[in-house]
């Protein structure tokens, strides 16, 4: 568990999402769809939340990874 950890975080436990699972930056709600990836990194689609790179950050906000949201309905285990 990190300093920016709270309920709901995706907390870098890699066993809370799956390749499709979108998340919010729970800074300035900013989503990452897998489906979409992040033209600002230019992370290509198709690339999961767990595929990002160490040093990836909100596109928006400068977030950090470890702090987004798994959206509703998306969490698994």
């Amino acid at each position: 568990m990190s300093d920016h950890f709270f309920a709901g975080s995706f907390g870098g436990d890699n066993a809370k999402i799956d390749d499709a699972t979108r998340l919010e930056c729970k800074i300035c709600w900013y989503v990452y769809d897998p489906a979409e990836g992040d033209t600002y990194w230019q992370i290509p689609a198709g690339t999961p939340f767990t595929g990002l790179p160490e040093h990836w950050t909100c596109p928006n906000c400068d977030g950090a990874k470890d702090g987004f949201l798994v959206l509703d309905g998306e969490a698994h285990g």
